[in-house]
């Protein structure tokens, strides 16, 4: 951005000095950037900003300790709590940080008139300053429209020009940071007559405080990953990490497990999306791109959805979420989305674990996880009066009941590093029963659909003399229409039950990508016995003893407690492929006469003859025809180290 295209308003002083006045929002990363520019440029002598003195103490220790965002709290005579978050994107925050990084004087020329302050202002999209510039922005603004004055405003208004006219003496220049709704009656209030509306010189009971990294997706003036990339790019050029050495996976090992130690690090993996997104963002010294930033936001979160589930986001989605995100900001008279909107938008292209990947990844402060100096706080947008909509976000199989939240809730994490491999028992690997209830309730889904692929195959069609039979045959009616015939269909019960359930999701023929195998055995009669073929336990670990896996592909065998070690069993030496032994041990112990093999391709010929040499017929269901999101949900395994995990295993599984 060039010189010319800031807005400055240059006003002189009574006392003789000049007060270059810069129009901001609040809260606002354009703006916040438009001030250090201005700074440069100005050479200031002193710095004034749109604030009460009264908080003067508390602010600027605020400043002091960022980039970490706090809060500054107090109440009004009528008991109401204010607060003010101090944020590294805040124009206000910059013009001061600014100034006690140059150690120049700070003015604090606002008037405490003890009412909460309101920022509701009608302003358009202030990513239009990165496209057009701060000053076409700014004249635009003042040109289209005039901005009403309440009497709080105007009392405000003629604390600022009395503060400015006798801050800026001769010789000296004034920077002047004010919210652009106030610009054009402070700078007609300078020249004077000059007096000190009624306010509060002092009050007590200001307090300080720590924002909870928790609260910060829900209160925070920009995006939290924003302001993160923001501040990094602030300190000078940013050096790109290597993504290829971070994950937010959590993988171990044998030498884990007997350590203790964890090697696994997610707020590295996520610091280090904030420094590859604050290198890529553009050259160093140029504004901030807010767009730029949100599309790597987007991207890397989908990087860590992959890590995470295996699912990889494809172009289309993410084409297709731009879009959607693109209409719905127009629909609200904004350029981007905020952050409700991004995470709706997530969860609409994907599911709910790219949603909860793109919050946790938007809500990230490197610096915000902890604070010894001060106490913490949680906040609601409520709170802070911000308009707020809710989100509800479904992160767990298996739960009759879901929360509505504003901001779904973190998963649970880590007390301390290597928390979670205290939890590991080799000996007792168990199953997760909701899970459990899934795959049997799929299981005898898939019994009855086979049931009817084998009536409708049975099933006969004849013209219509007297009985409806089971319905009318469109088919044949419409094939016979010139007779004038009606046809109608009759269903026969094929005799013989359905028995085991093969499903293959990826057939894998070296077990490269799902090398873990077992074999379970029913735990009560209403269980079958199963054994699966899925993804390491431990290159996935998401809770003290809890694993997530992916099935490449399970067997269904019914009634329980009859299945030997299918993976060791010799009798099936002569299978090609994991898919074909687990067809092969279904048809072996499958009390009925049919199995159902649903996978994306039949089996092999010689698999049917096996069949038949058993008494027993393969109904073959492909696995294209059944619901893609259903069975992503169903492809999602937790192995448990322990039946004590069970009880706790609800706040890690998702």
């Amino acid at each position: 951005m060039r010189k010319d295209e800031l807005y400055l308003a240059r006003w002189e002083a009574p006392g003789g000095g000049e007060v270059v006045a810069v129009p901001v929002l609040h809260g606002r990363v354009e703006f916040a950037g438009a001030v250090a520019r201005a700074f440069r440029w100005v050479r200031p002598t002193a710095v004034a900003v749109e604030l009460p003195p009264t908080l003067r103490a508390a602010v600027l220790r605020a400043v002091d300790r960022l980039p970490r965002v706090s809060v500054v709290t107090y109440e009004t005579a009528d008991g109401e709590a204010v607060y003010w978050l101090v944020e590294p994107a805040d124009p206000f925050v910059e013009a001061l940080r600014l100034g006690l990084e140059a150690e120049l004087p700070l003015l604090f020329v606002d008037a405490d008139i003890d009412q909460p302050p309101e920022h509701d202002e009608p302003f358009p999209d202030p990513y239009t300053v990165a496209r057009i510039g701060h000053r076409a922005y700014v004249e635009a603004c003042l040109r289209e429209r005039a901005y009403p004055a309440t009497q709080a405003d105007l009392r405000r208004e003629r604390a600022m020009a009395a503060g400015l006219a006798g801050a800026a003496g001769p010789g000296e220049r004034v920077l002047f940071v004010c919210g652009l709704a106030h610009l054009e009656r402070v700078g007609r209030m300078l020249p004077g007559p000059h007096a000190q509306p009624l306010a509060r010189i002092r009050r007590e009971g200001v307090r300080l405080f720590h924002l909870a990294s928790a609260s910060l997706p829900e209160v925070s003036s920009e995006i939290p990953f924003v302001q993160a990339v923001y501040e990094m790019r602030r300190a000078g050029p940013v050096a790109e990490p290597d993504l290829d050495g971070s994950t937010v996976r959590k993988r171990v090992g044998a030498l884990e497990i007997l350590t203790g130690r964890a090697r696994w690090d997610e707020k590295k993996a996520l610091d280090d999306a904030v420094a590859w997104a604050a290198a890529r963002n553009g050259p160093p010294g140029a504004p901030l791109d807010r767009q730029r930033c949100l599309y790597h936001l987007v991207r890397l979160a989908g990087r860590h959805y992959r890590q995470e589930t295996g699912e990889a986001l494809e172009p289309w989605q993410v084409r297709t979420l731009f879009r959607y995100l693109r209409n719905w900001a127009l629909l609200e008279g904004r350029l981007l989305p905020d952050l409700y909107q991004l995470v709706e938008g997530a969860r609409s292209v994907a599911d709910d674990n790219f949603a909860f990947a793109v919050l946790r990844l938007a809500g990230h402060m490197p610096w915000q996880a902890g604070a010894d100096d001060l106490a913490a706080v949680e906040l609601s947008a409520e709170e802070l009066r911000m308009g707020s909509r809710r989100i509800r976000i479904r992160r767990r199989l298996g739960r009759t009941k879901r929360r509505v939240l504003k901001v779904p809730r973190r998963r649970k994490g880590e007390k301390h590093p290597g928390e979670w491999l205290d939890g590991f028992d080799p000996q007792a690997v168990c199953s997760y029963p909701p899970e459990d209830e899934v795959i049997e309730a799929f299981g005898r889904w898939l019994q009855q659909k086979a049931g009817r692929v084998l009536s409708e195959e049975a099933a006969r069609s004849e013209p219509f003399r007297g009985s409806m039979l089971d319905g009318i045959d469109m088919r044949e009616t419409l094939r016979h229409l010139p007779e004038g015939e009606i046809y109608v269909k009759e269903f026969r019960k094929v005799p013989g039950g359905v028995g085991s359930v093969v499903v293959i999701f990826d057939e894998d023929p070296g077990l490269e990508r799902h090398p873990f195998t077992m074999t379970w055995l029913g735990e009560h009669q209403q269980e079958s016995d199963m054994a699966f073929y899925a993804t390491p336990p431990l290159d996935n670990v998401v809770g003290p003893g809890i694993c997530r896996c992916e099935y490449g592909g399970f067997l269904l065998s019914y009634p329980p407690l009859r299945m030997a070690d299918v993976w060791t069993d010799p009798d099936y030496a002569w299978t090609r492929t994991p898919a074909e032994r687990l067809l092969a041990a279904g048809i072996d112990y499958s009390e009925d006469r049919f199995v159902v093999y649903c996978a994306p391709r039949p089996p092999r010929a010689f698999l049917k003859q096996y069949a038949g040499w058993l008494d027993r017929r393969i109904v073959y269901i492909p696995l294209g025809t059944l619901s893609p999101q259903r069975l992503k949900r169903l492809r999602v395994v937790h192995i448990l180290w322990g039946k004590d995990k069970r009880d706790i295993a609800a706040d890690y599984i998702w």
